[in-house]
């Protein structure tokens, strides 16, 4: 069997190639990909060839956010059947060096991810026709959501944890800076998990409108509407929780800014070196949590969030293209002022 393939060369030079997939063995299975979004990690391997110190060095199937349909199962695989819909599980730590012994998987220091450029050679990823994979990598999903939306489950579980990492935002007042697919699904699940208030800030109409139709009580443009987001910073500030979604200097000093003292501000969005107010974050005892991708059990409650719609991701969906468009959806993936998540269809 052949399948299609999804496979960055170099920078802005993405070609549909072919190869040979196997039948799965003991604990794997075969799927039939249906849906992958288009991630910043693509974006940046596709517009950049890389990002910071991860370069990409050969060439690498793109793609970590996908979903699909089991076609064959292997031996020993009994939680999924053939016909059964299905999230893709990307992560893949080792579970024995010391930080998996230790219930870290997140910083297992032998990770495969896929569709990374992180190590080399590189981890070759879910943008493809059909694909062989470990059982575990396999999530049912109810047959009552399209495979696009359980494509989402991805980026719900980074949403997952960064919630679980800020201590939960039950009856608290939320900022989250930044509405890209991670802002407005961090917006999601702190209104889907209580929060009294759900502020959402960014420099584009577009996006912002995507986070009010998914749980944000309230979006502004701090680009044209700055005095709105004045009235947060007066006194000591008012929210006690902000996710950070921008990795953008002004936007982090503006979370510090409108956090009340001992307010914790969870970085979610990553990039290069920032300048903050550290003085500010200081003197107001403010706790500053990184969170980085996701547990299983993060991916596997946001399967289950999206299974029974507790999570809608349908708006932020805005696009869908055939693989052998893939160029043109890169493109319109990097335009915010019309997509937020743009994803790729494959073959049945």
């Amino acid at each position: 069997m052949d399948t299609r393939v999804c496979r960055l060369l170099k920078q802005e030079d993405i070609r549909i190639e072919t190869l040979a997939v196997a039948e799965p063995g003991p604990g794997e299975v075969l799927l039939a990909v249906a849906a992958g979004g288009i991630c910043g990690s693509d974006l940046h391997y596709y517009q950049h060839g890389g990002f910071g110190p991860i370069v990409v060095k050969e060439p690498i199937i793109l793609g970590h956010e996908a979903s699909g349909r089991v076609l064959a199962v292997g031996a020993g695989v009994s939680h999924v059947a053939p016909g059964d819909p299905v999230a893709i599980n990307p992560s893949r730590p080792c579970g024995t060096c010391e930080y998996c012994e230790k219930g870290l998987p997140t910083h297992c220091l032998n990770m495969r991810f896929s569709g990374s450029a992180m190590r080399f050679p590189h981890e070759q990823g879910l943008f493809r026709d059909r694909i062989v994979v470990d059982a575990a990598q396999a999530v049912k999903v109810s047959r009552e959501v399209s495979l696009a939306e359980a494509a989402c489950s991805e980026p719900l579980a980074v949403c997952t944890h960064a919630h679980a990492m800020s201590g939960g935002t039950e009856g608290k007042r939320v900022l989250v800076t930044g509405s890209g697919p991670i802002g407005v699904l961090c917006a999601a699940i702190a209104a889907a998990n209580g929060a009294a208030e759900v502020v959402v800030t960014d420099l584009q109409d577009f996006p912002l409108s995507k986070a009010a139709e998914m749980g944000a009580t309230e979006v502004i443009n701090t680009g044209s509407q700055a005095d709105r987001f004045a009235r947060f910073t007066e006194g000591k500030g008012y929210f006690d929780v902000a996710f950070d979604c921008s990795a953008a200097s002004p936007a982090i000093a503006s979370a510090i800014a409108a956090l009340r003292p001992q307010g914790t501000l969870v970085q979610v969005g990553t990039g290069g070196s920032a300048t903050i107010p550290l003085s500010m974050l200081v003197g107001k005892e403010l706790s500053w949590q990184g969170t980085q991708r996701f547990l299983r059990e993060d991916f596997e409650a946001a399967a289950e969030a999206i299974s029974t719609r507790r999570v809608d991701v349908r708006p932020m969906i805005t696009g869908a293209y055939p693989l052998e468009e893939a160029d043109a959806a890169f493109k319109v993936a990097g335009d915010r002022s019309r997509a937020v998540k743009v994803h790729l269809t494959f073959a049945d």
